[in-house]
């Protein structure tokens, strides 16, 4: 089942996650994406960014950014920032811990960031109690169904005019689902942002001090 927001249980399980961040009264968001990098999605990605000089944190498959070096390091080259998403994009609730871990360590033999975002969102507590240490876990406040195809864009966008508040972390997909959606969907997006008084910035670990 989609769910935008994070559910309120699973905070007071896993309470170092993060999902929302303290803006103090003004008025920013934080943007990240998800699943890269990969040729059918990435480089428009970045184009359409740095069309508009925004900067954004990007949450890579491991297995991804091996394949696609060279659009990792675009990535970072352009100046944004990284997330370890897991070497395969496994799903936590179905790993064990040993394999999920390894899995993860393995990530991060191609991604250098102490920010992790389970693929999912799902994690289990001994998963969570083996990474909280190491990683900041970066969950999201507004995650868009852009990877859903019975999901259209402007569906997207009403759920982001929405939802989004400040301090927002915001969660786009750069995969091949949401590819075709987000040539309307990511313009039409940060439009709106800037048209609203946003400020757009992404996650790093300055601002999580």
């Amino acid at each position: 089942m989609y769910r935008s927001r994070i559910p309120t249980l699973a905070k007071i399980f896993l309470p170092e996650i993060i999902c929302r961040l303290d803006t103090h009264g003004k008025k920013i968001v934080y943007l990240t994406f998800d699943d890269g990098p990969i040729p059918e999605s990435t480089p428009y990605i970045i184009d359409t960014l740095k069309t508009y000089r925004i900067k954004a944190t990007f949450f890579c498959v491991g297995e991804n950014a091996k394949k696609h070096s060279e659009l990792y390091k675009y990535i970072t080259d352009e100046g944004h920032f990284v997330g370890n998403h897991t070497f395969n994009h496994i799903k936590g609730w179905k790993t064990s811990l040993d394999k999920y871990v390894n899995n993860v360590s393995q990530c991060a033999e191609y991604i250098s960031s102490n920010l992790f975002r389970p693929p999912y969102g799902k994690i289990t507590p001994g998963q969570y109690n083996e990474l909280k240490n190491q990683y900041k876990l970066i969950f999201w406040d507004v995650l868009l169904p852009d990877y859903d195809v019975t999901i259209s864009a402007e569906k997207c966008m009403d759920i982001l005019k929405r939802k989004v508040r400040p301090g927002s972390i915001l969660v786009f997909h750069d995969n091949l689902k949401a590819k075709n959606k987000l040539t309307t969907l990511l313009p039409g997006a940060l439009d709106f942002l800037l048209q609203q008084g946003y400020e757009i910035q992404p996650v790093t670990n300055n601002i999580l001090k």
